[in-house]
């Protein structure tokens, strides 16, 4: 636990703010002076679950990034006022509950999507290129024994003149869009939500069905919901071209993950790369670990200390904004 002082005149005008879990924000390279300056901050690297009452009991701004906030949690706070998200993604705060009971939750969107965007397309080129194996190959001396001057163990894939699918036309989902055309590739994209096409093409708005038997490679970039949990399932996964990979930088619980483990045993689809999981950490045995056609980050995508430093400086500025009477980033259920 860390706790900072703000000095005696903040101390005395300012909120009590409890950090439920901040090591993955700040491990070490990224203060937290900009939010201490508001009030009086305690940072706790991490919160089992069991410990979130206690620890944020008093306080009247929360902040968390994946520690979950339940309904039970938000009632036995009588004085939260604010949810800081350390995070895009809200959905382990339970926005219904704190709305219920006048609690504002604000998040942080846009912060990573330079970081994202790109390392979307670091996990393509692994699947595309296996430039990790390769080059534990050569450390392992199979290039100096080698008989020839080149190898390659695995296909080489070209990304220009294939299709590109993008399920969330947000953001992110628009960076990868447009980086896909940059790689030459023809783009698809999947949103509930009419957008104006980019001035580039070939580009096309397309249902979710068609996005996923016409891509080579589908990439995902929308936000976790009741409705849409678990949506690349059987039936989706069934209808991917041979060959076809499978992106997840979103959220893990979009995938049914045995579905998908049962299409990469099968052949349906030629690889996957997953940066999240439904749950984090996996635990062991889970149905991927072991599959050598499928890629698995832990969470990383994120975490470039260009977008820590952009989301800890936004994060300052929503509890300035609430804490002036005009929030900003509100989410709502």
């Amino acid at each position: 636990m860390i706790q900072q002082d703000p000095g005696p005149q903040a101390a005395a005008r300012g909120p009590r703010m409890v950090v439920l879990d901040g090591h993955v924000l700040n491990p070490g390279d990224n203060p937290w002076d900009a939010v201490a300056a508001l009030g009086r901050l305690t940072v706790h690297e991490r919160t089992a679950p069991g410990e979130v009452r206690a620890r944020a009991a008093g306080a009247q701004v929360v902040m968390t990034n994946k520690t979950p906030l339940r309904a039970a949690d938000i009632e036995a706070l009588p004085e939260l006022r604010l949810v800081a998200v350390l995070a895009t993604g809200y959905d382990v705060v339970d926005v219904g509950a704190a709305a219920a009971r006048g609690v504002t939750v604000c998040n942080v969107p846009g912060y990573g999507t330079p970081a994202v965007a790109q390392f979307v397309f670091a996990l393509i080129l692994e699947c595309c290129h296996r430039v990790g194996d390769h080059g534990a190959s050569v450390r392992a001396g199979r290039w100096a024994s080698g008989p020839d001057w080149c190898y390659w163990l695995t296909p080489q894939v070209e990304l220009a003149g294939r299709t590109m699918g993008v399920v969330g036309y947000g953001d992110i989902g628009s960076r990868v869009a447009g980086l896909a055309h940059a790689f030459g590739m023809e783009v698809l994209v999947h949103t509930p939500r009419p957008k104006p096409a980019p001035g580039w093409g070939p580009f096309a708005f397309v249902g979710l069905e068609e996005l996923f038997s016409q891509s080579d490679v589908v990439s995902l970039h929308c936000p976790l919901t009741a409705d849409n949990a678990g949506f690349v399932n059987d039936a989706l996964l069934a209808r991917m071209r041979p060959g076809a990979i499978l992106v997840n930088t979103a959220r893990g619980a979009l995938v049914d993950e045995a579905a998908l483990a049962r299409a990469l045993d099968r052949g349906a689809l030629g690889a996957a790369a997953l940066d999240v999981l439904g749950a984090e950490p996996p635990a062991a045995g889970h149905p991927l670990l072991e599959r050598d056609n499928c890629i698995l980050t832990p969470h990383m995508a994120w975490a470039s200390q260009q977008a820590r430093r952009r989301l800890m400086a936004q994060v300052a500025e929503n509890i300035r904004a609430f804490l002036a009477g005009s929030p900003v980033n509100v989410v709502r259920g």
